[in-house]
Formats: structure tokens, C-alpha cells, sequence
């Protein structure tokens, strides 16, 4: 049969049939799936029940610790610098981007002095850690806030 809007049908099986409640004795039992008497069982009743304040308080999550609105910087170490770019650079947050050593440019960026570096690059708008300064300068780079 070819595959076409009015030859498309749902899987055998993939689609339930919805209950039919209250339809006779024949359709799902005596009670038509409300249970034994009570409240629950009459006609009009909703699924929510009234509780007590105790209980509601106990339920709701509680609210704890702090978020800061501030956007977390992404973080860049001197080795990466040292392998992506070539001595004499200025390394900026646009061409960290372009490298593919940060997610976007216009948030902010901080170089992490982890690992070594040998050329001498000169960075501008970047935070850098006291260990990353010292290895830049050690290097004859220079930093430019």
C-alpha cells in the first residue's frame, strides 16, 4: 500500500482507548472504577482535597542557598594560550572565540595560570589570576586591562 496522508494509520496497539466510566455493570465493574461509597465516589467531586496549613508547609520545597546574578566567567588557562597562539599576538575575548577556547565573546573571560607558557602574547580584556600574570610577564608578554 502506498504511503499516503489517507492510508496513515496509528500502530496497532500504540493508542489506548480511553476509560468509559459509569456506562453499566458491563463496562469496568460494579463500581465503575470510583471505589466503595464516600465522597469520592458521588458525582461532582474534585481530586483535590482540603489540608491542613501543617501539611501544605511540610509538602511546598524550601528555598535555600543564594544565585548570583552575575554571569560566571569562562575560564582559559596559559597553556592553551601557549599552543593556540603565535608569539607577539594580542589575545583578545573575540579571537578566544574564534579559536574555539570560549563559548562567546561578550562574556567575560579569565586566564588561569595552570600549565607553562614560552612566547610573549599581549592580553587585553581578560581578568588573569596572579599565577597567569606572573607566567605572562615571566615570558615577556604584557597585560592590558
Amino acid at each position: 500500500m502506498p504511503l499516503s496522508l489517507h492510508t496513515l494509520r496509528p500502530q496497532k496497539g500504540s493508542q489506548k482507548s480511553k476509560k468509559r466510566v459509569g456506562r453499566g455493570l458491563g463496562s469496568t465493574g460494579t463500581y465503575s472504577g470510583r471505589g466503595v461509597k464516600g465522597q469520592s465516589a458521588r458525582s461532582g467531586v474534585s481530586g483535590l482535597k482540603l489540608q491542613g496549613l501543617r501539611s501544605v508547609m511540610l509538602s511546598t520545597p524550601k528555598m535555600r542557598g543564594f544565585k548570583s546574578g552575575y554571569e560566571r566567567a569562562q575560564v582559559v588557562n596559559v597553556d592553551d594560550l601557549s599552543k593556540t597562539f603565535k608569539a607577539g599576538m594580542k589575545v583578545t575575548p573575540k579571537l578566544l572565540e574564534q579559536a574555539g577556547l570560549i563559548g562567546k565573546a561578550s562574556s567575560p573571560v579569565k586566564v588561569l595560570g595552570e600549565g607553562a607558557i614560552a612566547i610573549s602574547i599581549i592580553l587585553s580584556g581578560c581578568r588573569v589570576s596572579a599565577s597567569a600574570k606572573q607566567k605572562i610577564e615571566a615570558a615577556g608578554g604584557n597585560i592590558i586591562s
